[in-house]
This record gives C-alpha cells, sequence and structure tokens, in this order.
C-alpha cells in the first residue's frame, strides 16, 4: 500500500484555521441580502440612498422567489422538481479564482467528482460514480450549453474547451439516472450551462486577466447588448500556462458568438457560433518509485513514456447551432434544436499518432401542451432527438519524439447515429402534490469501413445497441419552505468510440464483444428553508449497475488500453448542500457526500472474480465549505475548505500483489480577496486567490493503470491575480 505524501500536519493545520474562519462568533439571525452583484453594490455606495436600500435589501430576501430550472427539458419549478438538482448561481461563479476548468464551478454541487489530471482545463467527470473509469472526457452526463448539446451520438463528452467559464451565468445539475430524458447521454445525469445574454443597452462589455502560479496567463474580453429585436453577446478569451509537471503545458484559443432575436411574443430564435483550438501535452500517470525518494521535486516529473513520445493532445472545432421557441396556440409550443460540429482532433500516444476528423450534426423537436385549470394541470411533452456522427481515423506507428512511421495501424471511417423518441407528462394535483412520468426509446448504432484491411481481413462491420428507459417522480410541498421528492429512473450507457476501436482481437476494427451497461435507482429527497437565513436541500440514493466498462492491457500489446464489460455494482450515499446568510455581509456555503460504492462482482486483471471490493476513485466523504464576508462595501474576503477522504486505485483493492492500494485523505483551504474601485468611470475588480495555501501534497487524479502508473500528483500552493473590467 503506497506511503502517504500528504503531511498530517498540514491537513490538521488547515481543518483548524477552515473551522475557527467558518465558525465564527454568534450571531443572532437576522434578513440577509443574498445579491452580491457588483451593480447593485456599486449604486449601495451613493450615500442618499443608504437607508432606502437596506430596506429594500430586507424586503427582496423576506419575498420568495421561485426557482425554475430547465435541465428535464421543459421549464419547471425547482420544487416541483422530483430529481436532486442544484443550481449554481452568479455570485457563486464570481468567486472562481482562474476560471479555466469545470472543476472550479463544481466544488459546490455534492455528488459530483471532478479531476482535473494536469491543472489545466483537461478534466474528468463522473456522477454518483457514473462515468469514473472513463480514461478522459466524460460519459453518460448529457452536457448542454445554451442548448446545444456537447455529447457524441454515444452519450460521450469529449472536452469542456467551449465553454469560457468566465461567461456563465447559471449552471443546473441534475444528478441521477435520467435516460428518459436524453437517453444514453444522461445515463448518470444533466449538466446544462447557460452563458451570459447581452445587456439591456446598445453596447455594454468588460475584460478579465488573469495571472497565476505555473505561468497561467488569461486573457477574455467580452461585449454585447440590444439592439431592436436582437440581444447578442460576443466573447473571445486565451489562455496558456506550464502546468505544475513537465510536459503538461497547456494553450487555448476560444470565441463564441450567441444571438437572440425576439420575433415576436410566442417567437424566439438564438443562434450560436463558436471557435475553440486547443492543446495540451500529457503527462501521464505516475509509478510511486518514481518519486518517493523525494516527492517534492520528483512528483512534478512527467511519465517517462510522455518525455519519450512526446504525448499530446490537439482540438480544434467550429460549432453552430439554433435553438428556438415557437409558440402554436395558447396552450401549445415547440421547441427546435439544431447543431453542426466539426472538430479536428490529434493524439501522440506510446503506441501511435491518432488522426481523427469529426462531422457531428443533430437535431431535436419537441411539442409542450398545457391543460388544466384551477387546481388540476397537465403539462405533456413529446419529441424526437436524432445525432449523426462521422470520423475518418488513421493511426500511424509512434516511433519517437511523436514522430510518425510510415505504416498504417488503422485506416477506416467511422459513423454513429443516436435516434430517440420520448414522452414526458407532468400532472399538478393543487399547490402541494405533483406527479410525473417519462418514457423514452432510443437506438445507437456504430459502422466501421475497415480501408487498412491488415493481413488482407477486411474489418468492416457494424453493432447496435437498443434500449427503453423510464422514470417517474412525486413532490409534496406541505409549506411554502418544505418540500419532498422520490423518484426512480433507469439509465443504459453503450460503448463510445473509445471502448469500440481499441480492438483487442485485431488490429483495426471494433471489439464487437462489448455491450451496453445499465442503471436503475431511486431517490428521496427534502429541500427548503429555515427562517430567513438557511436554506438546505439533502437526498439520499440508491443506484444498482450491471456490466460496467473497464480496462486492461495485453501482454502481445503493451502500449494499448483495451475494454471490457468487467462486473456490476451496489451504489447508496447522501448528497446536502446548505447556505447559511447569518448577517447581511456574511454567506457560508457547504456541499458534503456520502458515498458507498462497491462491486457486487467484478474481474480482474489477473482473471480473479471479486465481490464486495470498492469502486476506484471513489472517496466515501467529499466535503467543501466556503465563507464569504463583505469587510466594507468594496472589500470581500472569502476562504474554502475542501476535504476529500481516502479512495481505492483499482478494483483489486490491493488485495494482490500488484493492487495499487489506495490514497491518503486530504484537506486543502483556499483564500481569496477582492476590492472594488472605479478609474476614470470605468469599474475595476482587483481579485487576489490562492489555492491550497498550506502547500498539502496529494493525488488529484488516479487510475487502474495496469502497468502501476496510476498516480497523477496535484498542484502544491497556487496564487493568482485577477483584474476585471466593465464598462456601460
Amino acid at each position: 500500500m503506497p506511503k502517504s505524501i500528504s503531511k498530517s500536519s498540514g491537513i490538521t493545520l488547515a481543518l483548524l484555521i477552515s473551522f475557527l474562519f467558518l465558525a465564527g462568533p454568534s450571531f443572532a439571525s437576522s434578513p440577509a441580502s443574498k445579491d452580491t452583484d457588483p451593480a447593485k453594490a456599486a449604486a449601495k455606495e451613493k450615500p442618499g440612498q443608504q437607508a432606502k436600500e437596506k430596506e429594500a435589501a430586507k424586503a427582496e430576501t423576506a419575498t420568495k422567489v421561485e426557482i425554475t430550472v430547465t435541465a428535464p427539458r421543459v421549464e419547471i419549478p425547482l420544487k416541483k422538481n422530483p430529481a436532486a438538482t442544484t443550481v449554481v448561481e452568479t455570485p457563486i461563479l464570481r468567486a472562481m479564482p482562474r476560471t479555466i476548468g469545470i472543476d472550479e464551478v463544481m466544488k459546490l454541487v455534492p455528488g459530483v467528482k471532478v479531476d482535473n489530471q494536469a491543472d489545466g482545463e483537461r478534466v474528468h467527470l463522473s456522477i454518483r460514480g457514473e462515468g469514473i473509469l472513463t480514461e478522459r472526457g466524460t460519459r453518460g452526463i448529457k452536457t448542454l450549453v445554451d442548448g446545444i448539446p456537447l455529447n457524441d451520438p454515444s452519450g460521450y463528452v469529449s472536452d469542456f474547451y467551449d465553454v469560457d467559464w468566465a461567461t456563465v451565468r447559471r449552471i443546473e445539475v441534475l444528478r441521477g439516472p435520467a435516460a428518459a430524458f436524453y437517453g444514453s447521454s444522461s445515463s448518470g445525469g444533466i449538466i446544462n450551462v447557460l452563458t451570459r445574454d447581452g445587456g439591456p443597452d446598445p453596447l455594454s462589455g468588460g475584460a478579465i486577466l488573469v495571472r497565476g502560479a505555473y505561468g497561467l496567463k488569461k486573457g477574455l474580453a467580452e461585449m454585447g447588448g440590444t439592439t431592436g429585436i436582437m440581444n447578442y453577446s460576443l466573447t473571445g478569451s486565451m489562455i496558456s500556462g506550464d502546468g505544475y509537471r513537465d510536459q503538461s503545458a497547456y494553450k487555448s484559443d476560444n470565441a463564441r458568438g450567441k444571438f437572440a432575436f425576439t420575433l415576436s411574443p410566442t417567437v424566439k430564435i438564438t443562434a450560436i457560433l463558436g471557435w475553440t483550438d486547443f492543446f495540451n501535452e500529457n503527462p501521464e500517470g505516475l509509478n510511486l518509485a518514481w518519486f518517493s525518494a523525494d516527492p517534492k521535486v520528483l512528483r512534478r516529473r512527467a511519465n517517462p513514456d510522455s518525455y519519450t513520445f512526446n504525448e499530446y493532445q490537439k482540438t480544434q472545432r467550429v460549432t453552430s447551432g439554433v435553438t428556438g421557441s415557437i409558440g402554436l396556440g395558447a396552450n401549445l409550443d415547440l421547441a427546435v434544436t439544431a447543431y453542426y460540429r466539426h472538430t479536428k482532433y490529434t493524439e501522440a500516444v506510446p503506441s501511435s499518432v491518432i488522426h481523427r476528423a469529426f462531422d457531428t450534426p443533430g437535431f431535436t423537436f419537441q411539442v409542450n401542451h398545457r391543460a388544466g385549470e384551477g387546481r388540476v394541470k397537465n403539462h405533456l411533452s413529446a419529441g424526437v432527438d436524432y445525432a449523426w456522427q462521422a470520423i475518418d481515423e488513421t493511426k500511424h506507428p509512434n516511433l519517437g519524439g511523436a514522430v510518425e512511421g510510415p505504416g498504417f495501424l488503422a485506416d477506416q471511417t467511422m459513423s454513429q447515429t443516436g435516434a430517440g423518441v420520448f414522452v414526458l407528462d407532468r400532472l399538478e394535483l393543487g399547490p402541494q402534490w405533483g406527479l410525473s412520468a417519462s418514457a423514452r426509446y432510443d437506438e445507437v448504432t456504430n459502422r466501421l469501413d475497415d480501408r487498412l484491411q491488415a493481413g488482407g481481413a477486411d474489418l468492416s462491420g457494424d453493432v447496435a445497441y437498443k434500449r427503453a428507459t423510464g422514470r417517474v417522480g412525486v413532490t409534496w410541498n406541505p409549506l411554502s419552505d418544505f418540500g419532498l421528492y422520490a423518484s426512480w429512473g433507469t439509465g443504459f450507457l453503450p460503448p463510445g468510440t473509445e471502448e469500440l476501436v481499441n480492438n483487442p482481437y485485431a488490429l483495426g476494427g471494433y471489439n464487437t464483444q462489448l455491450v451496453a451497461a445499465t442503471s436503475s435507482g431511486e431517490e428521496v429527497g427534502a429541500r427548503g428553508s429555515i427562517g430567513k437565513s438557511i436554506s438546505y436541500d439533502i437526498a439520499l440514493f440508491y443506484l444498482g449497475t450491471k456490466n460496467d466498462f473497464g480496462r486492461y492491457r495485453m501482454p502481445t500489446r503493451p502500449l494499448e488500453t483495451f475494454y471490457g464489460n468487467v462486473g456490476s455494482t451496489s451504489r447508496y450515499g447522501v448528497e446536502t448542500s446548505l447556505a447559511w446568510y447569518p448577517v447581511e455581509p456574511l454567506a457560508v456555503r457547504l456541499a458534503y457526500t456520502f458515498s458507498h460504492f462497491k462491486y457486487d462482482t467484478v474481474d480482474t486483471l489477473t482473471g480473479e472474480t471479486l465481490t464486495g471490493t470498492w469502486l476506484p476513485n471513489c472517496p466515501q466523504h467529499q466535503l467543501y465549505a466556503d465563507a464569504e464576508y463583505r469587510l466594507t462595501r468594496a472589500l470581500t474576503a472569502g476562504a474554502s475548505l475542501e476535504y476529500v477522504s481516502a479512495w481505492y486505485i483499482d478494483a483489486t483493492n490491493g488485495i494482490f500483489p500488484n493492487g495499487y492500494g489506495r490514497t491518503d485523505p486530504y484537506a486543502l483551504v483556499h483564500v481569496r480577496v477582492g476590492y472594488r474601485f472605479e478609474f476614470g468611470g470605468t469599474p475595476l475588480e482587483l481579485f487576489l486567490a490562492g489555492r491550497n495555501i498550506f502547500n498539502v501534497l496529494y493525488y488529484g487524479f488516479t487510475e487502474p493503470d495496469p502497468d502501476g502508473n496510476s498516480y497523477q500528483p496535484a498542484a502544491t500552493a497556487e496564487w493568482s491575480l485577477a483584474l476585471r473590467l466593465g464598462f456601460n
């Protein structure tokens, strides 16, 4: 079992300081202003308005504001949504120090685990353990950005490079099996990202400059406004960094335009055009023996293979899309989405240099009907999703340094289609009770045309996966500030491109032995508020899965990774979030997750079948607590505590000699200070942030690598300074 590289004294000190900061003195409960918008804060600086605005803030707090979410395909009040759902709003998003990765915005969302593999934009994300063993990217979690999906037809999201997190105004995260909403894409949940619109004036804008540790540089400019029937928003950003470890540099260019047209009170159309160009070196995981002698120094080295073969990934993508809402009658409307992505992807790995060109079009039609008056109302939706993807792929041997050999390891074209039909129904039985049900049928097909035909064998072929899924739920809100919900749902996850094309049986072709993974689970939850200063949300869940995917290697092809259906799991846990506003200047937020994820049975690399071992990369406890205090109208300070318990590296849990054991727990402390001021009439904000300020040594990501190269050390103390400015 590996020795700890985290300092216990650092953990103890981190916990103590954060507890003292978060606990603070005891305050009497009073109305709390939850609005941290800088424009409103600046307005309060006018002396003649202070008294009136304080009274207005109290009145605003006392008023119950109904939150509406759209992640379940339809607009629904959060209190009537029978699903564990977290909404991340602008005040939390503004506290992000670097704004370069989705891990920053998900800290206060329970049930979600984000591994930042190289301290940049490249991440690995899972919800309730779904997708946890994917080597990179995100599997089975539907991700939409302004209504445009990032998933391919199999449900895979290769990255989040299209999103600049500094431009996001709201994120909705629905957790649990939701395949009845979006098919295989939402087997583990839904992430709905909404970016900022242009302002009400003809022209407004702003900029952000960030400098940080390990060579981080970021510049962002945005402008937008409203002219006639059009609201527009234009953003562009450049990001670069050296990364914490050798061979982990990254560079990103991003541009995005959003144009919303209100053609009539019942017809609204939004057009989106985006471009991303991302490059990152890949340091890969390390074996503990390589840096155990001097962890502070050698932990920053890359895997020797990364140096030898110059491992990297490069993505260039253009995205275009249109979303629309068309009123067809007093109680009938049509929602339409159409999109097209073109992606060029290159990756250098020890065995090969891979080139892929993707074309991914898709569309959705959804009809929504409302009926009933008085206490009983019905909301019925039905529609169809269709997505198609064409991939042209070649692989050449990597001779070293990402120099390509003349031969081919693969030369093939692949096409994927994902088609689904669905129906959703929600019944309101008075102000307290609500029932919902959804059903869906999906078919995902994959076709490969083998141009290489190595040894004269034509490995062309196709494979299809079909599944019906469902979900039911109930809500009960006996009080205006308290509600309960319960739901049951199913999911399925067909093999994605990476699982299929890594064929252990031949060079090229599909691994046709793979079957779709399936899941079903239930949850119960409560959400509400206590007085005017506390809001809470708690969910208890159970999830069972079958035919989960796992990775392995073969002695005859030692540099390649292959995938198989390795086992089934039983998972249960608790997810809770809390917000506390004891006095007007202070906001305290907390997210805690307890996870008990074990294999019922699992096939290991040694050929053994085990029972009752823990699912890898799944800590039992995750805690994130954040406190922010407005010292003056211009000066704000905050601190966060992040605690993650130990987790196992592979399915053996270290039972066998070649098992890799588990990590050690860690606790990190982050701090930040923001100062708002004006210069020449232009509002500005300086934002200084420190992450892991006590230099705790820990692992940011582990994977069950067959060679034991499982550990990716995370960065020690990181400081960043941001300047934010705006006009009009």
